[in-house]
């Protein structure tokens, strides 16, 4: 499946009221990793951000090792991370 900027779009406004299960029954064929933004290094900057979730891109294309990603051609997920509570 295509990672699309309006794909990005509903995931982020589905985000704030879905667990891991819930994105993926609405948004099957997609790849999620859901986790806090504390997971995520901060210099990796989200493609969408939200009140409540950063959006991240990820790809396993080198075979071994999941790697985030800008390009959403190259992606094949979509990290969910939560924002941490200040």
């Amino acid at each position: 499946m295509s990672i699309t900027p309006e794909l990005l779009d509903a995931v982020a406004a589905a985000a704030p009221s879905c667990d891991l299960n819930g994105l993926r029954q609405r948004f099957p064929g997609v790849l999620f990793t859901l986790c806090s933004e504390d997971d995520v290094p901060a210099r990796l900057k989200p493609v969408r951000e939200t009140p409540t979730h950063l959006l991240h891109l990820y790809t396993h294309a080198s075979g071994h090792c999941l790697e985030f990603t800008p390009d959403p051609d190259l992606a094949t997920g979509i990290v969910v991370a939560a924002r941490a509570d200040d």
